[in-house]
């Protein structure tokens, strides 16, 4: 007779732990709820599937470890596909960081057990029946009975599938190889983007130069790729701009994954979870950037959450709207369907002498250094009022018996 899965008692099942399912996950734990986060991944340092770039404005309202974060930049230089006569901008303040994704997932999965979520690791979710959940772990399965669900769980969430919410339907697929680099002849950082319909159709290829790595990559659509994504990197990578000065040492990193650019989903929750992140489409719709998005809609849905939690009225999860949200993200949903149906490089070339003049600059500038990458404004706690003790927590493989999981406080 086969064994009878372990049945673990939670209030919130959070699955996927990229940055917005342990943001969640954190965020509930240290309002007092018991939540469980879950990831098919054996490391959270492992399987990275983002740059990792984070805006100005993720800086100012995020705190991050130095150590997780490479040296800040300023300046990006955009290439048309004959790479001649680049637009080359530079900003006054510092723009961007790239974040260093192992050491930063590493560290949140260690915020996140501090203050009490209980980490699955090697643990896959396997669906919904009812109102039980069922995960596969490194010892078997797990019938997981949870107040709540949240889909963390990438751009093609099966989460989402079992809620019946929507799922994402527009879809790049991107790769990257990143090297370290160690000449220090190397030009301040910098992001190199080229725009060539015949390399990266619908998006831009990149050399992300960070004083310490170097990334060179490409995404576009699958369907329009002429010869596939890998032979497309390696024709950019071949002659990219960025390149030249950098000494490139030491192991290659590869990484791959689809990307979400049809903007925030219409429907994004209802009143047995909801989702955050790339499952939501929580992304900027023009440059796919999803950091910025993923930690603001993180901490708006746990505060949701929490409040549905503690006063019992699932009918505070109707709050979980996305349409005030995709609203205010018309102008860059727009230009996103522009650049999607520009297929000629001539015409690339064409749109370049527009953009060297003086309203073209100011253009570029306002979409790659304004502040307004997402609209929700700085995080607020979920529970209003006094402190909140972190609770120490531990990272789980399987839960033994029938019982609710608890830490020691």
């Amino acid at each position: 007779m086969a064994d009878l899965p372990v049945t673990v008692h939670v209030d919130v099942l959070v699955v996927g732990a990229g940055l917005a399912g342990l943001r969640t996950a954190t965020r509930l734990a240290e309002a007092g709820h018991e939540v469980l986060l879950v990831d098919s991944r054996a490391s959270l340092g492992v399987g990275i599937r983002t740059t990792g770039i984070f805006v100005h404005r993720t800086l100012q309202d995020f705190h991050f470890p130095p150590h997780t974060l490479g040296p800040a930049i300023r300046r990006v230089v955009l290439y048309p596909p004959s790479h001649r006569r680049p637009v080359d901008l530079r900003s006054e303040r510092d723009e961007f960081r790239v974040g260093r994704m192992a050491e930063l997932c590493t560290w949140a999965g260690e915020q996140a057990k501090q203050h009490g979520v209980q980490i699955m690791l090697g643990t896959t979710y396997q669906g919904r029946d009812g109102t039980a959940y069922h995960l596969q772990g490194p010892h078997g399965a797990v019938r997981v009975l949870a107040r709540l669900v949240v889909g963390a769980d990438g751009a093609r969430s099966r989460v989402a599938r079992d809620l019946g919410l929507d799922t994402n339907r527009a879809l790049l697929v991107g790769a990257e190889q990143t090297y370290p680099v160690h000449d220090p002849t190397d030009p301040p950082p910098t992001f190199h983007c080229t725009l060539d319909p015949r390399i990266a159709p619908g998006y831009l290829a990149w050399v992300v130069h960070d004083g310490a790595h170097v990334h060179v990559g490409t995404a576009g659509y699958p369907a329009q790729f002429r010869h596939g994504l890998r032979q497309s990197l390696a024709t950019y990578r071949a002659r990219a701009p960025g390149l030249s000065t950098a000494t490139r040492t030491g192991p290659v990193e590869h990484r791959a994954g689809p990307i979400p650019v049809g903007g925030l989903l219409r429907r994004i929750g209802n009143r047995d979870g909801l989702l955050v992140g790339d499952a939501a489409g929580a992304v900027s719709p023009l440059t796919a950037g999803g950091l910025d998005p993923c930690l603001r809609l993180s901490d708006h849905a746990a505060q949701i959450l929490d409040e549905a939690l503690r006063t019992g009225r699932r009918e505070s999860l109707d709050r979980y709207d996305a349409a005030p949200l995709r609203r205010r993200l018309r102008g860059r949903t727009a230009l996103r369907t522009v650049l999607a149906h520009t297929s000629s490089p001539r015409l690339v070339e064409a749109a370049f002498t527009g953009l060297r003049t003086t309203p073209g600059r100011a253009a570029a500038r306002q979409i790659l250094f304004s502040d307004r990458s997402f609209p929700i404004d700085a995080p607020t706690a979920p529970r209003e009022g006094g402190d909140v003790t972190p609770r120490q927590g531990r990272t789980v493989e399987a839960c033994p018996g029938d019982a609710r999981v608890t830490t020691p406080r």
